[in-house]
């Protein structure tokens, strides 16, 4: 399931929000508290989306939104 672990920096997809991420964007998706926890992380969900992104994915998706 390494194909979804995405860069903390790499465009956003469509799936992306300031409160979900399309596969994972943990940099360390190991040490992560809701990692495997069903229906929350991408690793195990079927659509493949965090639905509980870090507490600072809100202002990276603000700044990779600036970039697009």
């Amino acid at each position: 399931m390494h194909f979804l672990h995405v860069d903390v920096n790499a465009a956003l997809k469509p799936q992306d929000s300031p409160c979900q991420t399309y596969g994972c964007r943990h940099r360390s998706p190991d040490t992560c508290g809701n990692n495997s926890l069903e229906n929350v992380c991408a690793f195990v969900t079927t659509d493949n989306i965090c639905k509980k992104p870090s507490f600072v994915w809100a202002k990276q998706y603000e700044k990779l939104s600036n970039i697009a």
